[in-house]
């Protein structure tokens, strides 16, 4: 019995430690959870942000922003109210009070709905599609954008 007992002590330390080090592995794999970063209800409910709002002969329309430094220095910039004239049949213009960072590329087609900038302070809505050489800072894309076939419009920008 006593050669038995000499035998199981070992076993029994080696357990123990088996244990013990299986658990502090598991232990220190397992996300740690800060009770104040726990989502509050209401942050759950809240829109995205990569939104904001054109109200255009009284219609509210979504626009969809870039996620880029042009899209959100416009987007810091709101409330807006502008007079935009139209060039070419094909697109509304203002120029702005601010210059904006660019991001230039030339996109070679333009989609009805484009929110761009030309230079670092024009803005463009596109109300046609068509082909082009210019280059322009994407801002974001108005999903269908009625018809904007008048000579000037005043469009309120708002991040609601």
């Amino acid at each position: 019995m006593n050669k038995t007992l000499k035998i199981s002590i070992p076993i029994l330390i080696v357990v123990i430690i088996s244990v013990i080090t299986t658990t502090v592995i598991m232990n220190n794999n397992k996300p740690q959870i800060d009770p104040n970063l726990t989502p509050n209800s209401n942050e759950q409910n809240e829109e995205p942000m990569n939104k904001i709002y054109a109200t255009i002969n009284n219609q509210k329309l979504e626009i969809n922003l870039e996620d880029n430094s042009t899209a959100q220095a416009l987007k810091s910039m709101l409330p807006l109210n502008l007079e935009m004239a139209d060039l070419n049949n094909n697109e509304k213009y203002t120029y702005l009070d601010k210059s904006l960072p660019t991001n230039t590329y030339a996109p070679k087609h333009i989609e009805t709905g484009d929110v761009m900038l030309y230079g670092n302070n024009c803005l463009v809505i596109f109300y046609e599609s068509f082909d082009t050489n210019f280059e322009y800072s994407p801002i974001g894309h108005i999903d269908n954008l009625p018809s904007l076939d008048t000579d000037e419009i005043t469009v309120n920008l708002t991040a609601e």
